[in-house]
């Protein structure tokens, strides 16, 4: 299950929940969240037993690797973890902090190439794909499997603006998604209004007042080389309701001018999108490649 907060309620709508508030950095919006998956400590006679296990276990490998190398036993070798393979276990096996930093920074982000830093206000539990987002998303979706979705909301740096980012974690093999990434862009379907995801909010927060009236940018698509889906939707922080929303692709375009594109805000989502999904690939790579 993912180590992020609980008893938020489907559609960014804010239920019942156990939050937890930690100490922001001076002038930067507070956040609500929850703890993370504890790991209970081992008894000393069970860590020597592990320990024991260890030893013996590193011996037979050992042992089993000289002998391939001596005979020459290709199939002896262990297999390379695939990274492809990796992310889709991501959502429940790497901390909420790694997939959804509590600050993130944007060199040349925003519009005029302005540097950019965003702070975490507040982070969803793991959602089911149909709790998480709006039916005609989840229809496009289901052919490659959607399995659980993730979600966090930040704020800009002068706490006007706000984005929920997600990555929505897929049964898919490559053909599938693919196939997916092309029905959401030469089809056109990441631009249509009615698959913008939904916001995340919650009481108390910065974000109490982001919800599906105040989504004014937002962008879609399928991370490179993984069965994920990435997503971001920003809107202003006071509350304003949106009636003309624009995909990013369109609000970053120079000379546009509706309100998410001379707000910017397009470039929010472009940009925390961006740096999470970059995060979730160095995440995939680490966790393929970490010492078993």
């Amino acid at each position: 299950m993912f180590p992020g907060a609980r008893g938020a309620a489907p559609g960014g709508a804010v239920g019942p929940h156990h939050a937890w508030t930690t100490a922001p950095p001076p002038e930067s919006p507070s956040e609500t969240t929850t703890r993370l998956r504890p790991v209970p400590s081992r008894p000393p006679v069970r860590a020597a037993a592990a320990v024991a296990c260890v030893v013996l276990g590193v011996g037979l490998i050992g042992g089993a690797v000289t002998g391939s190398w001596l005979t020459g036993d290709s199939a002896a070798e262990p297999a390379v973890p695939d990274t492809y393979t990796t992310a889709r276990a991501l959502w429940h096996s790497v901390p909420v902090d790694t997939l959804f930093p509590r600050t993130l920074t944007g060199d040349d982000a925003g519009p005029g190439r302005a540097d950019r830093t965003w702070t975490r206000v507040a982070v969803a539990p793991d959602s089911a794909c149909a709790d998480a987002l709006p039916p005609p998303l989840v229809k496009t979706l289901r052919p490659a499997g959607c399995t659980r979705v993730l979600r966090a909301t930040y704020a800009d740096a002068t706490a006007s603006s706000l984005t929920t980012v997600g990555l929505v974690f897929t049964e898919g093999d490559r053909p599938a998604m693919t196939a997916l990434n092309s029905r959401l862009t030469t089809g056109g379907l990441a631009e249509r209004t009615d698959h913008i995801p939904h916001t995340f909010s919650v009481e108390g927060t910065l974000a109490a007042g982001f919800g599906e009236r105040q989504r004014a940018s937002w962008t879609l698509d399928v991370v490179d080389g993984m069965p994920v889906v990435g997503y971001a939707v920003s809107g202003f922080a006071d509350g304003r309701t949106v009636t003309d929303p624009q995909p990013a692709k369109a609000a970053t375009v120079a000379g546009a001018k509706t309100a998410a594109a001379e707000a910017g805000l397009g470039f929010e989502a472009k940009g925390i999108a961006a740096r999470v999904e970059e995060g979730l690939r160095t995440a995939a790579t680490t966790t393929t490649v970490a010492p078993r």
